[in-house]
C-alpha cells in the first residue's frame, strides 16, 4: 500500500483532469476527488463497517495558527472551503500539530486568533459548517494514543516530511516524528470521508486510511475509509514571487516571496514591482518557458476570473514592469473586502472566541460519541 509512488497514485485516481484550453488556462477552481486514494482492497470490516455507519458525507481539513494566510493559502485551499462548507464540514485551527516546533505562547494565543479572523473574513461561515479550535477538543489527543499503539516506528520514519523537517535537527522532538498519528485521529474521530489535501500530504491520508482499516480489523468495523480530495495544482498552487520553482510559503524567509491577506495595498504594489520576471519585456503566457511571468498572469487571473489570453490581449501594448502594477491592480481590488473584514474581526477577539468555543462544543457532541463507541470496541469502558 505505501509502495505506490504518490504520482502513479494520482495518474490512476484523480477523475477528473486540469482543463486547458487552446487559449491557456482559466484558472477556475477545478475540484478532483478520489473514491479510492489507494490501489488497495478492502476488507469486509471496513465495508460492513460503511454499510452499518451509512458512511455520510463529511468534510474535515484544519490549517496551523502560524503566521498569517497568503494567497497561496487562499486559492490551495481555503477558497475550497468556502465553496464546499456546509453543515458536515469541519474546519479546525489545529493548534497542538503547530507546537510540534517551538512556539512563543503569546504569539501563539495570538495566531489563533488571528487565523480565526483570517478564515471568518475569507469567507467561512461559522453557521453554517464547524469552524473550532482543535485542543478545545480532547478527544483529539485521546484517540491518537489509540491509534499511535496500532502503528509503528517504521512506517512514520518512511513518511516524507518527518525526513524534510528532521534533517537539519539536532534534537528532533517526538512530536515532530508521531504528529501524523494525530493527524490521523483528527480526521477519523469525526469519521471523515473526505480530507481536502495538498499533494505533498497524500501520504498522511494513506496512513489515516491505513489506521482505520487496522482498527475496524481489530476492533470492529467504526471508522469509514477517507478519501482525499486533491484540488487543480496548476491552478490554485501560486508560486513564489522570488522563484517560480517553489510554492509560495508562509515559511519562505523572504517576505516578498508572497502576498498575505493582510497587506496594505502599498506593501502589495512594492511586492508585485519586485516580483521575478525575464529578459522578454512582452505578456505572454507560458509556463515552461517563462514561469515568472506566468506566474503573475496566474495572479491576475485568479484575482478576476479573466483567463490568461484574455489577459495577455489587454496587456500586449505594455511591458512586464507596467504589468507588475496591474497585477498589484487587481490583486489590492481583489483583497480589499478580505483586508477590511479581517481589521474588524480583530478589534473584537471576544467574538472570535466565542465562535471558536461555539464551534468546538459541536465538534465535541461528534467527538464524544465516536470515543465512547472506540472506548468500548478497544475495552476501555467498565461499568458496574
Amino acid at each position: 500500500m505505501s509502495g505506490l509512488p504518490v504520482s502513479k497514485t494520482l495518474r490512476r485516481l484523480i477523475r477528473f483532469t486540469v482543463l486547458e484550453s487552446k487559449n491557456g488556462p482559466s484558472f477556475l477552481i477545478r475540484k478532483f476527488s478520489s473514491d479510492r486514494l489507494l490501489a488497495c482492497k478492502d476488507n469486509n470490516n471496513f465495508q460492513q463497517g460503511n454499510k452499518r455507519n451509512g458512511a455520510p458525507k463529511r468534510i474535515f481539513s484544519g490549517i496551523q495558527p502560524t503566521g498569517v494566510l497568503h494567497l497561496g493559502n487562499y486559492f490551495g485551499a481555503i477558497r475550497q472551503w468556502v465553496l464546499s462548507q456546509d453543515e458536515n464540514s469541519l474546519f479546525s485551527i489545529v493548534d497542538l500539530h503547530s507546537i510540534t516546533l517551538p512556539q512563543d505562547p503569546k504569539a501563539l494565543k495570538e495566531n489563533i486568533l488571528k487565523m480565526s479572523a483570517s478564515l471568518l473574513a475569507c469567507g467561512i461561515d461559522h453557521e453554517k459548517c464547524i469552524l473550532f479550535q482543535q485542543s478545545k477538543v480532547p478527544q483529539h489527543a485521546e484517540l491518537s494514543w489509540v491509534l499511535s499503539c496500532l502503528t509503528t516506528l517504521p512506517r512514520l520514519g518512511h513518511l516524507p516530511q518527518f525526513k524534510e523537517k528532521s534533517s537539519k535537527m539536532t534534537d528532533i522532538p517526538l512530536g515532530l516524528y508521531i504528529y501524523p498519528v494525530l493527524q490521523s485521529a483528527d480526521i477519523l474521530l469525526y469519521k471523515s470521508t473526505h480530507v481536502p489535501v495538498g499533494e505533498d500530504q497524500l501520504q498522511h491520508i494513506q496512513l489515516a486510511q491505513h489506521l482505520a482499516r487496522v482498527f475496524n480489523n481489530k476492533y470492529g468495523p467504526i471508522f469509514p475509509r477517507p478519501s482525499a480530495v486533491v484540488y487543480d495544482e496548476s491552478a490554485s498552487r501560486l508560486k513564489s514571487l522570488r522563484n517560480p520553482d517553489k510554492k509560495m510559503s508562509k515559511s519562505d524567509p523572504d517576505a516578498k516571496s508572497r502576498i498575505e491577506i493582510t497587506d496594505d495595498p502599498d506593501v502589495v504594489v512594492e511586492k508585485c514591482k519586485k516580483a521575478m520576471t525575464d529578459f522578454t519585456s512582452a505578456v505572454t503566457y507560458d509556463l515552461a518557458a517563462r514561469p515568472a511571468v506566468s506566474n503573475l498572469i496566474i495572479l491576475h487571473s485568479l484575482c478576476t476570473g479573466l483567463d490568461a489570453k484574455r489577459i495577455c490581449h489587454e496587456n500586449q501594448h505594455i511591458d512586464t514592469a507596467q504589468y507588475k502594477l496591474v497585477v498589484a491592480e487587481a490583486v489590492n481590488e481583489f483583497l480589499q473586502p478580505i483586508r477590511r473584514r479581517y481589521l474588524e474581526l480583530l478589534k473584537d477577539p471576544g467574538y472570535l472566541i466565542s465562535i471558536l468555543d461555539k464551534g468546538s462544543e459541536r465538534a465535541t457532541d461528534i467527538a464524544q460519541e465516536t470515543w465512547r463507541e472506540v472506548k468500548n470496541a478497544v475495552g476501555l469502558t467498565v461499568s458496574s
